[in-house]
Formats: structure tokens, sequence, C-alpha cells
């Protein structure tokens, strides 16, 4: 009997199948240039300060973007908006980084990448409008396996930045990505087709005004907030989106700068990352089809817990101790990730999905934003402060968790996330 993630794979059609064979142009060359981001604008004279005041302001535009995402989605089309956006918020974005020279290179940057905030909207409602409900924790997988696979090209860079050191690699990476990034979005949007939902909502905002639309977000923010299981579901998003944005932000940092590792050995980590991830997605994830939403959950959130403090009391150089952290980190990324996306989506009224989730990220986003300026504060103090933060986000996590699993079953849209 094959394997659910190999039967998903070969069994998958349409939309699903042109997002996941695409997706590794995309996320082999983000998984290149990825970890060494932070340390790249460091050595460009960055401050931490400055670092976190571009992670905040990101954000904000992230909220503007993100309001419009779902008006944008409904008129363009979800594959038109898609391609437009995606070019937008990664080819323009990647040209700027790798031509950077000082902070302002990067806050030039930052409307533009903002923008995938649209895109992330409409590339979901690609992906899940038309595929069955039922196969989407398999299908989610197939998305990160791809970006997954994508890290083991990471080592290149290490031996590059290590031949020529790390701002000259950076740039070439940079334009590397423009390159392959790009030629992604040209070959999903050949690959796949509108959605059925989509031509109905293209058809019936065709002849509307952005304004009329967004004045109608008055009537989708009282769907959103009347349901119980939706609100839960922002705020468990909400506390792990403010600890992953600390973190992806500033966990480099803290290696190179506090724990005294060579940049170059940077790449080994998400390799590492990797290679549990696939683990997991092939041997745990198929057995959690079907279980109740909150023990996998929990579990992920306090799993994060040990992980970041047993970061943050590794003394210097000692590797052991911090693969043991990324190790334990990535075995609950592996199952809060595919269970908060099933979640974000099974928890939303389907007739009005791309607007509800709009209206959803630019309330995460805001509620988000004043974080990546704080982190950037509280490293500039201690570099161990912003993940205190974490940590202080999972336990918001876990008890938001605790309280969603209590709502009634009979409720519809509860029943849904409790099929998690």
């Amino acid at each position: 009997m094959a394997h659910p993630l190999i039967a998903t794979l070969k069994n998958a059609r349409g939309n699903a199948r042109g997002a996941i064979l695409s997706e590794p142009l995309w996320g082999i060359p983000f998984n290149l240039y990825a970890p060494y981001f932070s340390v790249y604008m460091l050595a460009l004279g960055l401050t931490d300060s400055q670092i976190g005041l571009l992670v905040s302001l990101g954000l904000v535009f992230q909220f503007f973007w993100g309001l419009l995402g779902g008006i944008i989605t409904d008129k363009l089309g979800r594959k038109r908006t898609t391609f437009i956006f995606d070019a937008i918020s990664w080819t323009i974005p990647t040209l700027l980084w790798a031509t950077a020279k000082s902070f302002y290179s990067f806050l030039a940057a930052v409307p533009f990448n903002s923008a995938w905030r649209v895109t992330h909207n409409s590339w979901t409602l690609v992906l899940v409008e038309d595929t069955d409900p039922e196969e989407l924790v398999e299908i989610y997988s197939w998305i990160y396996i791809a970006g997954q696979l994508a890290v083991f090209f990471a080592p290149i860079a290490g031996l590059l930045i290590a031949r020529f050191g790390l701002v000259p690699t950076m740039r070439g990476l940079l334009l590397l990505a423009c390159v392959m990034m790009t030629a992604k979005f040209i070959v999903m949007n050949a690959m796949v087709t509108e959605t059925q939902r989509g031509k109905i909502r293209m058809e019936e905002t065709r002849h509307r005004s952005i304004f009329s639309l967004l004045l109608e977000y008055r009537d989708v923010l009282g769907i959103l907030f009347r349901s119980p299981a939706t609100l839960y579901t922002l705020g468990i998003h909400l506390a792990f989106s403010i600890a992953n944005t600390v973190s992806g932000t500033f966990w480099s940092i803290l290696v190179t700068e506090k724990l005294l590792i060579p940049a170059a050995h940077l790449s080994l980590f998400p390799i590492a990352k990797s290679a549990i991830m696939l683990m997991f997605f092939f041997l745990i994830t198929p057995r959690l089809r079907g279980v109740h939403f909150r023990n996998p959950m929990v579990l992920s959130f306090l799993g994060y817990i040990v992980a970041y403090s047993i970061l943050l009391v590794t003394p210097e150089r000692n590797y052991p101790l911090l693969f043991l952290s990324v190790t334990i980190e990535t075995c609950s990324f592996a199952v809060l990730g595919t269970q908060l996306d099933r979640l974000l989506v099974v928890t939303m009224n389907p007739e009005e999905r791309a607007r509800i989730m709009a209206l959803f990220v630019a309330t995460l986003v805001a509620a988000t934003s004043p974080f990546g300026w704080i982190a950037g504060a509280l490293s500039s103090i201690n570099r161990i402060l912003p993940f205190l933060l974490c940590l202080a986000m999972y336990a918001i996590g876990i008890v938001l968790v605790l309280r969603a699993a209590r709502l009634p079953q009979n409720q519809p849209q509860t029943g849904e996330v409790a099929a998690g």
C-alpha cells in the first residue's frame, strides 16, 4: 500500500499539482540566502534596532496590503493576482537587496516585499478552493517538503561565503533568487487555472469600486468576529506569528554574535532542519490525520519552549546543544505549521473566504507589527531578551489551544476545526 503522501503526490491534479511542482524554484534560492540575511544587513552597517525597525515597517505595509488583498484577489482573480504580486513582492525586492548599500536600500524594498501578503491570500485560494478538504494536510505537507528539499542546496552558500566573503556571495545569491523566483511565477502561472469560486467573485466584483468593496469589510468583520473558532484561530496564529517574526529575524544574530558560530556554518542548521522535517512529514504527519488538534498543537508549543530554553543556556561554540535545540524546534514546527494552515482554511466561510482571510491577515499583521521594533530594542540591550519574548508567546499559544479545544463540538465551524 502506497504511503499517504506518495499517493497524494501521485494523484494530485490541477492547481495543487502546479503549486507543488513549481515550489522548489522559489524554495531553492530563498533557502540559499535566508539564513544569512540578518547578518548580511549587519555586515552592511545596519544596527539591531534598524533591523527591528525594518521588520516593524514591513508589518505595517503588510497590514495595508493584507487589507486590500481580498479585494484585489476577487477583482483580478486568484491566478492573475498570484502572478502579478509574486513579481512585485519578490522580483523587485531581491534586486534591491542585491545592490543594497545602506539602511535606505533595505527601506526602499519594504513596501514591495510586503506585498507578499496579497499573493499569500491568492496563492492559498488557488491551492485550496478546488481541492478536496480531506487532502489539505497532505497537500500542505508537500508544499513544506518542496521547500525543505531546497534547503539541501544551502551548503553551496556556506562554501561560497568561505571562498568569497559574506557580502559578495549574498549579492550573487540574491541576483540568482531574482531569476529563479521569476521563473517560478511564470511556470506556476502556466500550470494553474482560475478556481470556480474565483470566477464567481470576479463576476460579482467586476463593476464594483475598490472603495465600495472596502466598505463591505464592516459586514465581513462581523462574520469574522462572530465565530469563536475563528477568533481562537486568530489568537493562536498571533502568538505564533509574533514568536516566528522575532526568532526568524534574530536567531542568526544570536548564534553568530553571542554563541560565536561562524557565519559560514549557518547553512548547516537549515540542512539539519530539512532532514528532520522530511522525516517528520513522512513518518508522523500522516498519523495526525483525524486526530483532535489539541494534543499535537500543545505538544508543539511545549517543544518550542524546550528548544529555546536550551538555546538560551547553550555555551559558546557548543554545536551539539545548538543542534538539539534546532531538532526540537523543527519537530514542533513540522506539526504546528500544517495544523495552523488547515485551521486557517476550515474555520472560514467559503463564500467570503478571500475577504475574511484578508481581514484575518490584516488583523494578524497589525497586532504583530510593533514586535519587530520591540525585539530590536530588546536585542540592543541583551540578545537573549527577544527569545524570552518568544517563550511568553508560546505559553500564550498553549492557553489558547486548550480553550479552543473546549468549544462545543456541535458548532459547525468548531466541528471542522476539531477534525484537525
